[in-house]
């Protein structure tokens, strides 16, 4: 199974591969529950909580800069995908189309199939974290999180939330749904944040 579908790391890239991952040859899907099924034309994306209420459309969305990004991907299930490519839209280009009250230190990821998982608002707000809607060229799957998801690459994969279409800003920390099934509330993979020890 390990030699068919996942391989160690080689010497120069062990350095990018946090411990006990191993490489993924293709990119697993794994989800909770039911694959929502979302069009662009009804999709919409929320804030609220410590931030002045605003809904936006997917064509607010699309009108906002695009990037091409690459990425490593970490999944806690043990299996990591080097140099993932993604288009998307940068969330510090998003941040400031909305009003955050200073109060707020956390932030609540909100998704269609009623997932959540929270993120220090420090955690989220980095040059790096963006809203992908394409992987390796083609638009996203809906297995794969599309119409639209956020990728954290700094986070274990669960932070990256599929079919997202909200965030709620809080001032203290409330946990999403695996944080309170036993995840870590952070999950930083070199330091291996994989369960909660708590």
């Amino acid at each position: 199974m390990l030699g068919k579908f996942f391989q160690k790391p080689a010497t120069e890239e062990s350095d990018r591969v946090p411990p006990g991952q191993y490489l993924t040859k293709g990119f697993p899907v794994l989800t909770y529950g039911a694959t929502p099924k979302i069009n662009s034309e009804e999709w919409e994306f929320k804030v609220w909580g410590l931030a002045k209420p605003a809904t936006f459309s997917w064509s607010d969305f699309m009108a906002l800069p695009q990037h091409e990004f690459t990425a490593d991907f970490h999944c806690v299930t043990r299996w990591s995908k080097l140099d993932a490519q993604w288009t998307g839209i940068k969330v510090t280009d998003f941040i400031p189309l909305i009003e955050v009250d200073p109060k707020a230190a956390h932030v609540m990821e909100h998704c269609y199939g009623g997932y959540t998982t929270n993120i220090a608002l420090a955690d989220l707000v980095r040059e790096e974290n963006f809203f992908a809607f394409k992987s390796f060229g083609e638009p996203l799957t809906t297995e794969h999180g599309g119409p639209l998801r956020l990728v954290v690459p700094h986070l274990y994969a669960w932070k990256s939330a599929k079919w997202i279409n909200g965030l709620e800003f809080q001032e203290r920390e409330e946990l999403g749904f695996w944080e309170r099934n036993g995840y870590h509330r952070r999950g930083e993979p070199f330091a291996e944040e994989r369960y909660s020890t708590f």
